[in-house]
């Protein structure tokens, strides 16, 4: 009896599970897809000879896939089959709790005081004043300072220009003066 392209074990598709399969339907697809397939004749060889690559080609996915796969299944048995978290298992914060509080008392300076042509800050600018300043050891993203001005209970909202009048009687014209 010849090989029958069933493989031995569908368990080699967990990897891709975990890194997240190509192709349609995507990992619920590759979920229902996984049963348990007959082993074949292998006539007294082991059974486990298979190439990767050839494994990748009848899953559509990379063979590095397949060994991650076959690795973890090694480790873990069948548990590898059990859908993990996708969440980072720890998370490197760019700013520390003395530079975050940094960051805070840069943001109530002018950005003009930086070299910047506007008296508004913007994320970007905040990113790249910080990393100039030595708040971070990297550049970041103006994401990445909104995240720890959030952490810190600010909320960032775009700046708005507000039209003034250079006449130095504007505020009296106003009202806005109490004399």
């Amino acid at each position: 009896m010849g090989y029958s392209g069933l493989h031995e074990t569908p368990n080699f598709c967990s990897g891709t599970l975990k890194k997240g399969a190509r192709g349609s339907g995507g990992r619920a697809a590759l979920q229902r897809r996984l049963r348990p397939a007959p082993i074949p004749d292998t006539s007294g060889k082991r059974p486990w000879t298979v190439p990767a690559p050839k494994i990748a080609q009848s899953l559509g996915c990379a063979s590095q896939t397949v060994r991650n796969a076959i690795h973890a299944f090694n480790e873990r048995g069948l548990d590898v089959l059990v859908p993990g978290s996708s969440r980072p298992k720890r998370i490197h914060a760019a700013f520390g709790e003395g530079d975050s509080e940094a960051l805070k008392e840069l943001l109530h300076r002018s950005p003009r005081e930086f070299g910047k042509q506007t008296s508004l800050w913007t994320l970007k600018d905040a990113a790249q004043v910080s990393f100039e300043e030595g708040l971070t050891d990297r550049r970041v993203s103006g994401e990445t300072i909104r995240a720890t001005l959030a952490r810190l209970g600010v909320r960032w909202e775009r700046a708005k220009r507000w039209i003034e009048s250079p006449d130095p009687q504007y505020a009296r014209k106003k009202g806005l003066s109490g004399g």
